[in-house]
């Protein structure tokens, strides 16, 4: 339903703004070794890693990035079998987020699950008769910092009965904490994070599972958009494009960040949204819905200077890959960060099983489990480090992999572009970033699968080498073999 946040285009306008979250479980229940004997593991064998000796020589509790807060990030559940999965839908005026929440709310109730739908907080505090118009700068800034405190609480109030519900969960936040940066100066911003003791690793990258951004009628369907129907909304069709933008470049960076444009019909739209959050819960939708989107990897020649990129995030990401329970899964750590602030991620592989995709479990981790894995580290494998940019070009999520060194000389100047895509052909050769060298696509082809680049052994020797045939598949259909992505809860 479009609100009084749909149309403040001050720096007050932030205010508009609600939010969806993520959720998190320790993975030692469920790894073969406990914490305790990790550690043994890792001593005994005389392998200490960088991480290791960095946590043993800080013993005192990470601060909480809001300290007055309780954020109740993705805090973990008393069985593997429930899930309580946290989404944001944002977007521009007119993108279809009231019929989405509607659509994902009788889905999943139907599946069995628990919905909650945290109201925009914007419209309930503006609707007690605030009027920005009235209010001082300072007024105004003060009131977009409380907006975003009260967002947080009501959020967690929601997280909480969540976590305690004994169904699967899914809560539905309309528009998320990051929404409101883009409806303020980014010196505002920074001030507010930096008095707030806030980060944009945890506001963005930890608290949420999945942020999913509709995009505007007025960005590819303008024969759509009107204000008629609504009472709040007064945005011309160029503001609602800028709107939109603004509120999809707020989210740059989150791993798990979905577009959902206007390619299709808008049947096709809800659909796809469906579709999208199935996918990353690891729901079997069958032929339910149509699969659309796939996961695309081009190669990179040489990287342009940095003023030629649209906005964008930078992130360090370190994975090991992890000793695994048989030949053909593949277990691997992920340490994701900015400015020394991290996200943790264990990710495993499963093999194809009665024809379906291969399966890709993962799962949010704590500091002290990430700790803990990494005396499982395989070590016919170098540790992989990159630079990760994200940018948001043509309304398209893009992710560039930057190999680093140390690593094996095969990953010296390596640059992959990896994207989601439902579009083929001209459509989707029009989306790709033009500022970019794209030498070839890459998709599903092992000399380019980050375990294979990993392994230390070369690859003429090596019986570790994985072969996979959807990169035959996906050039003969133009469509890729794309894995199933399971966020294990």
């Amino acid at each position: 339903m479009a609100t009084a946040a749909d149309q403040l285009m001050s720096p007050a306008a932030l205010a508009t703004i609600a939010t969806v979250s993520n959720g998190q479980q320790s993975l030692l229940a469920t790894t073969a070794l406990a914490p305790s004997a990790a550690a043994a593991m890792a001593v005994r064998n005389g392998q200490e890693p960088q991480e290791l000796v960095e946590s043993q020589k800080s013993t005192s509790p990470k601060p909480s990035p809001m300290p007055s807060l309780k954020l109740n990030k993705m805090g973990s559940v008393s069985s593997k079998e429930k899930r309580v999965y946290k989404i944001v839908l944002t977007g521009g005026p007119c993108g279809g987020k009231t019929t989405g929440q509607s659509r994902l709310c009788t889905f999943f109730e139907n599946l069995g699950w628990k919905v909650f739908r945290v109201p925009e907080t914007a419209t309930v505090l503006l609707s007690g008769g605030v009027k920005f118009s009235d209010l001082t700068e300072k007024e105004a800034y003060k009131f977009q910092e409380n907006l975003i405190r009260t967002m947080v609480q009501i959020e967690n109030t929601y997280f909480e009965l969540g976590n305690s519900s004994t169904r699967n969960c899914l809560i539905i936040c309309d528009r998320g904490v990051m929404d409101a940066s883009a409806y303020i100066s980014k010196d505002k911003w920074e001030k507010m994070m930096a008095g707030n003791k806030w980060n944009p690793v945890e506001m963005r990258d930890n608290r949420y599972n999945q942020i999913l951004h509709l995009v505007s009628a007025a960005n590819g369907a303008e024969d759509f958009y009107s204000t008629e129907d609504h009472a709040c909304r007064s945005e011309g069709v160029d503001l609602a494009r800028e709107l939109d933008y603004k509120s999809a470049a707020a989210w740059v960076g989150h791993p798990y960040f979905d577009v959902i444009d206007n390619s299709t019909n808008f049947e096709a739209k809800m659909n796809r949204l469906i579709e999208s959050v199935c996918q990353k819960v690891g729901i079997d939708i069958g032929d339910r819905l149509q699969a659309t989107s796939r996961k695309l990897k081009y190669l990179v020649a040489m990287l342009p200077p940095d003023s030629e990129f649209p906005p964008f995030q930078d992130f360090d990401v370190v994975h090991h890959y992890l000793q695994s329970g048989g030949p053909k899964v593949q277990a691997r750590l992920r340490k994701r960060g900015q400015k020394s602030h991290w996200s943790y991620i264990h990710t495993q592989r499963r093999p194809n099983v009665h024809g379906q995709a291969r399966i890709e479990v993962k799962t949010q981790l704590t500091h002290r489990d990430y700790m803990n894995l990494l005396a499982q580290r395989d070590d016919a494998h170098f540790t992989i480090y990159k630079k990760r940019r994200c940018f948001l070009i043509n309304n398209q999520y893009f992710q560039l992999d930057i190999y680093k060194e140390p690593g094996h000389p095969r990953c010296k100047g390596l640059v992959l572009l990896e994207t989601y895509s439902s579009l083929t052909g001209d459509a989707l050769k029009n989306c790709m970033p033009k500022f970019l060298n794209i030498v070839k696509e890459v998709t599903g082809d092992p000399d380019y699968s980050m375990f294979n680049l990993s392994l230390k052994e070369d690859w003429s020797t090596t019986k570790k080498f994985c072969r996979t045939a959807t990169h035959a598949k996906g050039a003969a259909n133009g469509v890729a073999n794309t894995p199933l992505v399971l966020n294990g809860q």
